[in-house]
């Protein structure tokens, strides 16, 4: 129990000591306040995770203002940094499909009642999103002469997210020939089973289609490193006629790490198609392409588990020292002590006379 109550104190008094040097440190650090404007471009990924696509490509970009602390010992060229700021950022990133996809209509008829299977082949199929969010960083660091670096977290709410789907649609009808012994039949995946191109009975070979709507993103927390240099000539010597900067300029690699899931899981399929053939003239000699609904893939139906942002890019930051307060010669607490002391000093030197 002795041990026990002795380990107690002993860790007490580490903690005493350490608030204590902390004290120390803050009441002889210089503290500077700055405010400033950033501007960042870079590249933009969403990462999805247990899917089958790769992860997006894209841009973005955005501006922001800025408040920092720097606290440090005078004239040390280590100082102490602390960011917060708000900011908006745009960006545009898109899927590419890895592969060919196919939506088969099943033992469908045609106009002369023979029996096949409506096929739609998708090709070249591209998901885009257009997004636009308000950043809110908070973030700490360390400056040495002319190398800084700030890490910590961002927080992006999505304001404004629009996606467009594109794609080129091949049709045709692929035809199941009775042969062979025993009435076996095969399905011939290319040759003179396979019907292509033929307007009159709705195969067509290259038709372009596209959809998009409005949609959201979660509310992101990013994980977000940065380091650069400070820009300009950097004077370290010391003394009061030694001009200070006033104006900072920074140039920055960063990277943004997105720690929570970006989409929100869907249940669509990615093209929505007519559930039967019908090449009726009253709809339309088109019908079977014209009414086709595309969604957006992170909208579909096991799509994937999770989706990471990711953005990595230059930033380029200018800050303005505020005023400080300035230093009085004379102050009225101290030249009203003085005139106190002084006339106390004569009123003894009156009783001692």
């Amino acid at each position: 129990m002795k041990n026990t109550n002795y380990s107690v104190k002993k860790y007490q008094s580490y903690w005493v000591l350490f608030f204590a040097l902390l004290l120390c440190g803050s009441m002889n650090a210089k503290v500077d306040n700055y405010i400033g404007a950033t501007a960042q471009v870079g590249e933009w990924t969403l990462m999805p995770s247990g899917s089958t696509y790769s992860p997006s490509l894209g841009v973005t970009g955005g501006l922001g203002f800025q408040y920092e602390l720097q606290a440090g010992r005078a004239y040390r060229p280590t100082r102490f940094l602390f960011d917060i700021g708000v900011g908006a950022s745009g960006g545009m990133t898109s899927y590419r499909q890895s592969s060919n996809q196919t939506v088969t209509l099943y033992n469908q008829f045609d106009t002369e009642g023979d029996q096949f299977d409506y096929v739609y082949n998708v090709n070249n199929r591209r998901d885009r999103y257009n997004d636009v969010a308000v950043q809110v960083p908070l973030m700490v660091g360390m400056q040495h002469k002319r190398f800084y670096f700030l890490a910590g977290v961002k927080v992006y709410a999505h304001i404004w997210t629009k996606t467009k789907s594109t794609a080129s649609i091949e049709t045709y009808g692929s035809y199941v020939y009775g042969g062979g012994e025993g009435g076996a039949t095969y399905i011939g995946s290319t040759g003179q089973s396979d019907l292509r191109n033929v307007p009159d009975q709705q195969f067509f070979t290259n038709v372009q289609k596209s959809g998009g709507v409005k949609t959201n993103f979660n509310l992101d927390l990013d994980l977000s490193l940065e380091i650069g240099a400070r820009l300009g000539t950097i004077l370290y010597d010391v003394g009061y006629d030694v001009p200070k900067r006033k104006i900072e300029y920074r140039l920055a690699a960063f990277v943004d790490y997105g720690l929570l899931d970006l989409h929100t899981k869907g249940n669509q399929k990615a093209l929505i198609t007519p559930t039967t053939y019908e090449n009726n003239p009253d709809k339309g000699p088109r019908s079977m392409v014209d009414n086709l609904v595309m969604n957006d893939v992170m909208s579909t139906s096991g799509f994937a588990s999770k989706v990471n942002n990711l953005m990595v890019g230059l930033k380029f930051t200018i800050l303005f020292q505020m005023p400080e307060e300035g230093k009085c010669v004379i102050c009225s607490d101290s030249y009203t002590s003085s005139v106190r002391n002084y006339g106390r000093s004569r009123r003894g030197m009156q009783y001692e006379e």
